[in-house]
């Protein structure tokens, strides 16, 4: 149970007691400044406590949002001010300091309206604490001075319905164009009825797992009625997936599980139902699982390369480029807007892509498709980036270098070569690091390709790799480039292992390689998510456990050469089987513990 304390004369007639109920406010009154920090002294440590002037008048929706949002320490609207436990201290420091102090008066000798809440806010404020104001748009949050401005604000409560508002908050500002045409206009609708029956967003996206682990097992029975009920039931995941959003956001549900569960999810559906896809070809004497793997390996990288843009410009400074300037441009254009959402085929479009052609098709066109499309989606993104970097006169922070170097995965072989290799890193060229990992990857993965299986030559081209990569990410990842370098490791490692597992020829390689690959994209993710919750990279045991990217190629390419294609399958699978229970179980007590990160992703759409 949370705490109010209001302050200040009641009004009659006021609603305020019973709004502040209804959002699980214990209600206490104070006379005055003083007997509201004695009432603040008496609530336990561990709940959260507001300061509300009884003469507030406005939404009760303004209020969850300023008062009941889970995110943030401190928070504050117009007459009202709120602290979880960690930000009790300083807002005992405030009240404690205005109880002291006696309100101020205008020149002119008319009193002004004294808002202890208001006053206490900007204390917060004066000592640098960080106090969230929500955005209240339309919705009314106020204390009038006087019955007139009291009056006038009651009007402006009743013309405005939060209920509306509300609703229309709980759907992302950003989203793609067929999530906002095609299934907002009703899922939002689906989360007011799940919020109404007590259901947790955590809940909502259990059921789209469950609801897209049946789609993918419906599309493994390789029937064309399995391949309908397949593609039906990944549009209504789908749905459930836009719903847990839109639950947390109507009824300010956040917490660090849901941020796990929401953060990890959805590749993990979308790559069970491509494993869905391939065995539901096999049953059809079709084999599709290095279509499936390079889909995955793919729409990985894909992503990668958004969260290294991203890190490596979010916080750097004289930020601006001619190309983002354009683009800019380009929004002002209603029509455009959509046109260069929907062509990165966002996970809206994309899914419905899939749904589509599963019903009606073969999985073979299904990833044809896919890959086709993505493959498109990643230039267009990838090469506005180049641009971007290229004509943008920025700063990398070292916070950016940093989050480089851990999305980089680099192992204790990289790392044992990094300190030799820093000195003469600094001398070289600025676009060295992604030039070296984009030749040292292709190098690995192209001899892979062309040398076929057993053979000892991936092996060296591998140990070649170790070196690259470790010249990488020798000196600071700052240059303007320097953002290429995940992705181009990743492409490298997952390519390595689809060749080799599909040179293997043997049933059962390929599948053991998706497994596999897998497991490893699950620790990059998990990775991601870390780094935007703030809370630093995977820990550096977990990485020299797992062999780091450079570890595992090289020792992916080892066995290749030293085992039959069978005992290749077996150790892919082994392997694989391990890295998924050493990251995972590391994931779940990291995401389940106290001080994990609620991250929630409001950006652009997956």
């Amino acid at each position: 149970m949370s705490t109010a304390i209001l302050t200040g004369q009641p009004v009659p007639g006021s609603s305020l007691e019973g709004d502040l109920r209804s959002l699980g406010f214990d209600v206490r009154t104070a006379a005055g400044a003083a007997e509201a920090e004695t009432l603040l002294a008496g609530v336990p440590a561990g709940q959260r406590v507001a300061v509300v002037d009884a003469r507030f008048v406005g939404h009760a929706h303004a209020l969850r949002l300023g008062l009941t949002d889970p995110r943030f320490p401190l928070a504050a609207v117009p007459g009202a001010v709120t602290a979880q436990p960690a930000g009790r201290q300083a807002l005992s420091r405030a009240l404690a300091r205005e109880s002291s102090a006696a309100p101020a008066e205008p020149a002119g000798g008319t009193p002004l309206v004294d808002s202890l809440a208001d006053r206490v806010a900007a204390a917060l404020d004066a000592d640098g604490a960080d106090v969230h104001r929500p955005e209240l748009g339309s919705l009314v949050a106020t204390v009038p001075g006087d019955p007139q401005t009291r009056n006038e604000a009651r009007q402006a409560v009743a013309a405005v319905d939060d209920e509306a508002v509300r609703l229309k908050s709980a759907v992302k500002a950003r989203d793609g164009f067929f999530t906002t045409h095609f299934i907002s206009p009703y899922s939002r609708y689906i989360a007011r009825w799940c919020a109404r029956r007590g259901l947790t967003p955590n809940q909502v996206t259990t059921a789209s797992l469950l609801t897209a682990l049946i789609a993918a097992a419906c599309a493994a029975t390789g029937t064309r009625g399995g391949f309908v009920a397949a593609g039906a039931l990944l549009i209504a995941s789908f749905v459930l997936d836009c719903t847990d959003g839109q639950l947390a956001r109507y009824s300010l549900q956040y917490s660090t599980l849901g941020a796990w569960l929401d953060a990890t999810f959805d590749r993990a559906k979308e790559y069970a139902y491509y494993a869905g896809l391939a065995l539901g070809a096999a049953r059809g004497g079709d084999d599709v699982w290095a279509l499936a793997l390079g889909a995955m390996v793919l729409q990985t990288c894909r992503h990668v390369v958004d969260f290294s843009f991203n890190e490596a410009n979010h916080d750097a400074t004289a930020n601006t480029s001619p190309t983002a300037a354009l683009s800019d441009r380009l929004d002002s254009v209603g029509w455009t807007v959509w046109v260069r959402r929907m062509i990165v085929l966002p996970i809206g479009e994309r899914w419905a892509m899939i749904a589509v052609l599963t019903a009606v098709t073969t999985p073979r066109i299904t990833f044809y498709a896919l890959l086709v499309g993505c493959a498109f989606a990643a230039t267009y993104t990838t090469a506005g980036r180049v641009l971007r970097s290229l004509t943008r006169k920025a700063r990398r922070t070292d916070r950016a270098a940093q989050a480089l170097a851990d999305l980089a995965d680099s192992g204790p072989l990289a790392q044992v070569l990094t300190g030799p290799l820093e000195r003469p890193a600094r001398w070289l060229p600025g676009f060295t690091a992604p030039a070296v990992a984009l030749l040292g990857g292709l190098a690995v993965a192209g001899t892979a390709v062309l040398t076929g299986f057993g053979g000892p030559w991936t092996t060296v081209a591998a140990c070649g790799y170790v070196l690259a990569s470790a010249l990488a990410v020798a000196r600071p990842l700052e240059g303007a480039l320097d953002w290429l370098v995940p992705p181009f490791l990743r492409a490298a490692e997952y390519g390595t292992v689809l060749a080799l597992a599909a040179d293997a020829e043997v049933n059962g390689a390929l599948p053991a390689a998706y497994g596999l690959v897998a497991a490893v994209a699950y620790h990059h993710y998990d990775t991601v998510y870390r780094i935007r919750g703030n809370a630093g990279a995977s820990p550096r045991w977990l990485v020299r456990v797992i062999g780091g990217h450079e570890g595992r190629t090289l020792a992916v390419a080892v066995l290749a050469a030293l085992l039959t294609a069978s005992q290749l399958t077996v150790a892919l699978t082994v392997l694989a089987v391990a890295v998924a229970l050493v990251v995972l179980v590391e994931s779940i007590r990291f995401w389940a513990s106290a001080g994990a990160p609620a991250v929630h992703d409001e950006g652009e759409p997956a």
